[in-house]
């Protein structure tokens, strides 16, 4: 209609402006009409340029005006698929789809998970992953604590970052917002006794720590007695540790074993490649204070094959790794300055991440010192009457060991504490 009033506006204007000739399609022929007499002329358009409508003319189409977002948000809530026979069919997705889509896309703004089924709420994980929504900066933080707080361990109960030490500088609160994690790796990360993730280890979030792997991580006595303090002192942080590897840690000496002491639960523990001064008195020690004996033979426990990222959140930590090897990459900027430095002469200095390796030149001058726990489970069992004096003798032996270690511990109480551990326990 407003094409049509445009079209009777130029033909029956009284105004004076030279529109041009107008020409019209009827029958398959093209025709001319004459502004002026309004007559109909059989003619051959000449090609020349000329203006349609004057300069003040205005058309206004009437079309759909939504945006390109929505349109496509649209087509969103249908599955295409093809029949056997080629022809597009397309189905409507169900409400829960589209909910659950919806969600995850905004999933930094729920205010609380605790108490939301955990079937629904592992589907929604799973979209938000897909969207990548936890790699976002700001947003994916605050979205990964709402679930961390809510399902703990489901969203992951095992993590390994072994010579990842880049993707711990990244993400650092990321890691830390898992909580009851029971199997963490950290080996071959050089953090050294002073970073933040070594101090968050103490921490109350973490006390489900049962096996956890500093491999060459700089180390020193100094790191041993922060992460100690709270278990000798408090009886919290990492008590229920089971498993502990602190190999290829030269700065490690018999003062930082002896905080090891602390941990009661311990049923395995590597110091190969320490910097152990008396190594047999460090062996009689751990047999005596918490039964660990001398292997042999290398312990499957210590093989790190057997720590592995397990969780909701496991495709999630690909994704931060994928994220900083991407901006590891060479720009092509960068490539054309290290072509400019080959031209010129001049020698290109190249960065190559260490690498760490499962067997260490101290590991080979101390040897191996592992420990593990004997199989005390027999002892529980009914024994027969010849054993009964044997055992006796056994427990006698054991009470004197307990009143032996309850006199040493006392005389050390006041000694074990100094200045630096006030200093430190005054932090938490």
């Amino acid at each position: 209609q407003s094409w049509l009033r445009g079209m009777s506006y130029c033909l029956h204007s009284e105004s004076h402006l030279d529109t041009g000739p107008i020409y019209v399609r009827e029958n398959g022929k093209l025709h001319v009409v004459n502004r002026g007499a309004g007559s109909v002329q059989n003619v051959t358009p000449k090609a020349r340029p000329f203006s349609l409508f004057s300069r003040t003319f205005s058309v206004e189409l009437c079309m759909n005006r939504e945006d390109d977002r929505a349109r496509r948000q649209r087509t969103d809530h249908f599955i295409f698929t093809y029949t056997k026979e080629g022809n597009l069919r397309y189905s409507a997705k169900s409400l829960f789809s589209l909910v659950l889509g919806y969600i995850s896309d905004n999933v930094d703004h729920i205010d609380s998970l605790i108490g939301f089924p955990e079937q629904i709420a592992e589907k929604l994980f799973s979209a938000a992953e897909a969207r990548q929504k936890f790699t976002e900066p700001v947003t994916g933080l605050r979205a990964l604590q709402k679930f961390t707080e809510a399902y703990g361990s489901l969203v992951l109960c095992s993590l390994c970052l072994r010579n990842r030490y880049l993707v711990i500088s990244e993400k650092l609160e990321e890691i830390k917002s898992f909580r009851e994690l029971t199997c963490l790796d950290l080996s071959c990360c050089k953090l050294g006794d002073e970073h933040e993730l070594l101090e968050h280890l103490t921490k109350e979030a973490l006390s489900s720590v049962k096996r956890l792997l500093l491999k060459d991580n700089s180390l020193s006595d100094a790191g041993l007695r922060r992460m100690t303090a709270p278990v000798r002192v408090l009886k919290k942080g990492l008590d229920n540790l089971l498993v502990l590897d602190l190999s290829c840690n030269p700065k490690i000496t018999d003062v930082g074993i002896g905080y090891l002491i602390s941990f009661k639960k311990l049923n395995c523990l590597d110091i190969s490649g320490t910097g152990l001064k008396d190594v047999d008195a460090v062996i009689k020690r751990l047999q005596m204070q918490i039964g660990l004996v001398h292997s042999k033979v290398p312990l499957k426990e210590f093989d790190h094959s057997n720590c592995k990222t397990e969780g909701w959140a496991e495709q999630t930590v690909l994704q931060w790794e994928q994220a900083v090897l991407e901006a590891m990459k060479p720009q092509d900027n960068l490539r054309s300055r290290v072509t400019a430095l080959h031209f010129y002469g001049k020698t290109h200095r190249i960065e190559e991440v260490v690498k760490c390796t499962l067997v260490e030149p101290e590991t080979k001058a101390s040897g191996n010192l592992q420990f593990y726990k004997e199989n005390v489970e027999n002892c529980h069992l009914p024994l027969k009457k010849e054993v009964a004096g044997s055992h006796e003798l056994k427990n006698n032996k054991k009470r004197a060991l307990a009143e032996q270690e309850r006199e040493r511990t006392s005389k050390q109480k006041h000694l074990c504490l100094t200045v630096e551990d006030w200093d430190l326990l005054n932090t938490y």
